[in-house]
């Protein structure tokens, strides 16, 4: 089954499951043009389509959504498009810029850690950090691999007396950085979602308006294994002494935004740190980097990292 097929049935399925029949041969066409000619994400088809036959039988969507909120685990979150319901702790809340996004973070339960987005229309209250929630009604989303829970007008949040436990996931590992990937230094992030651009376009919302931010997607290898890391503005200047307006003026300078990365490769490469952070997803969270100078007898393992 082609992936045009399997969104499309997705999608049939989900109205035939209320007695509702709808016209498959249509549904197909208007994903294979959202997915093939706009490249529109996953649960961004799913989510269009729906709302549109919603419209077009006249259905509620209360009753549709309400009825297709299982309550799950986190790792069994697997799949955009889905609505669900989650007992998690707020683990971790992150900054947002975007006046669409009222909040973003880490939740968790005893299976795992998944980003979430309360969207700003959604009207919902904030959560706290530490604490624990019912996140009722929310559609699943993935990105770049990563799945994520968002928070719409038609989900809800009760806090929970039950204190629900995370995993384990912060780790301290001393290592050399061999590798800075693409999508570090200068980048810009859409002003809706704060997901990076890829060339001046946000892979959710396509064109809007960015504004920047400074990271760096690197590999760290311990001689032993290797760990994908990110290291946010804070903690790149902490290293470099390089900040988000330092990098901007020496964009500006070179008249080339690449000269940034050029610039944190060149200070950065080969060197040893010891970081701590959390573990999301793929990727490790940094909250606290330096600088590391291995013992002799630490050499045998670290210098074969690079």
């Amino acid at each position: 089954m082609d992936k045009v097929e399997e969104i499309t049935q997705k999608i049939v399925e989900k109205f035939e499951r209320h007695g509702v029949k709808v016209n498959k041969s249509e549904i197909k066409k208007r994903v294979d043009l959202l997915l093939n000619e706009f490249k529109v994400p996953e649960g961004e088809i799913i989510r269009t389509i729906t709302n549109y036959l919603i419209r077009e039988h006249g259905l509620s969507k209360e009753i549709l959504f309400e009825r297709e909120s299982p309550l799950v685990k986190i790792a069994e979150i697997t799949k955009p498009g889905v609505w669900v319901s989650v007992k998690a702790k707020v683990a971790q809340l992150w900054d947002s810029s975007s006046p669409n996004v009222s909040q973003v973070g880490l939740i968790g339960d005893e299976t795992g850690m998944i980003k979430f987005v309360i969207w700003a229309k959604s009207g919902k209250g904030e959560v706290e950090e530490g604490k624990s929630y019912l996140f009722k009604n929310v559609v699943t989303d993935s990105f770049q691999g990563r799945m994520q829970i968002n928070v719409n007008r038609f989900s809800s949040i009760v806090e929970l007396e039950e204190d629900i436990s995370l995993p384990p996931r912060e780790v301290s590992i001393v290592g050399a950085l061999v590798s800075i990937q693409q999508g570090s230094g200068l980048i810009q992030r859409c002003s809706i979602c704060g997901r990076a651009m890829i060339k001046n376009s946000c892979p959710e919302h396509g064109k809007v308006e960015s504004y920047d931010d400074l990271r760096i997607k690197g590999v760290l290898d311990d001689g032993e294994s290797v760990y994908e890391i990110i290291l946010n503005e804070e903690n790149v200047k902490s290293l470099t002494g390089i900040g988000l307006e330092e990098a901007k003026r020496i964009a500006q300078e070179k008249l080339d935004r690449g000269a940034v990365l050029s610039e944190l490769k060149s200070r950065l490469l080969g060197r040893y740190f010891k970081v701590t952070g959390t573990k999301g997803g793929r990727y490790i969270l940094v909250k606290e980097v330096d600088f590391y100078k291995p013992e002799l007898k630490e050499f045998k393992l670290l210098g074969e990292a690079i």
